[in-house]
């Protein structure tokens, strides 16, 4: 945590607020936590899993602009918050870029390969407060309640706008990396909510196919 909290530290760019929201962890991190000056805050206290600690984060956060990072992930350099700030405005819904892990580049696309696939990870996306105003993160979903609030945004055909650099440096150990059946669970119940009954068949095929080959 304390590498993600530097990272954002170091930012030339400053006018921002961090809420940390911890799920009531160890009382090192907690005393780790207390230590923080404004504009990082903290709450502690349990929660129902990582979705519904971002919800309370949402509810908790004064800015215009909402940006999720993980314990572990690390913003790409220390200008980033600079470049995307001249980028944004409030005729946007979204604005995105691309994330990596280590040293591999992942390309985000905020288009209809949303229905095969998770192409847009939170970490590469600043999102308007407006879209937080009638939805949050579904939290029955443990795994993919980004996907889904990402899907329902393509969904509903926002106004996105793509940048052409790197945001973040993600953790390659996060927890949509277990490529267990429960993952693949959550992602053929959260396409069965906004598909045509008629395409269940397939898309149940090809959540089972990308299982297969993932235990390979």
């Amino acid at each position: 945590m304390q590498k993600t909290i530097d990272s954002i530290k170091n930012q030339t760019f400053k006018d921002f607020e961090v809420w940390i929201i911890d799920g009531d962890s160890s009382q090192e991190t907690q005393e780790y936590l207390s230590e923080l000056k404004a504009p990082f805050f903290y709450q502690s206290e349990s929660d129902k899993g990582i979705y519904d600690a971002m919800n309370k984060g949402i509810s908790l956060s004064k800015g215009e602009w909402f940006y999720f990072l993980g314990a572990g992930d690390l913003l790409e350099n220390e200008n980033i918050l600079n470049l995307v700030s001249n980028k944004l405005n409030l005729n946007l819904d979204i604005l995105y870029g691309n994330i990596r892990y280590d040293t591999t580049k992942f390309t985000s696309k905020f288009s209809s390969l949303l229905w095969i696939k998770n192409t847009l990870h939170h970490q590469s996306v600043f999102y308007n407060k407006k879209l937080f105003i009638k939805i949050n993160y579904e939290i029955s979903y443990k795994v993919l309640a980004d996907y889904d609030f990402n899907l329902n945004l393509y969904c509903k055909n926002i106004n996105a706008e793509k940048i052409d650099a790197i945001i973040s440096n993600c953790d390659k150990n996060g927890i949509s990396k277990d490529y267990n059946w429960s993952l693949y669970k959550e992602e053929l119940k959260l396409k069965s909510v906004r598909m045509n009954s008629v395409f269940f068949p397939l898309f149940f095929i090809l959540v089972a196919f990308k299982f297969i080959f993932r235990k390979l």
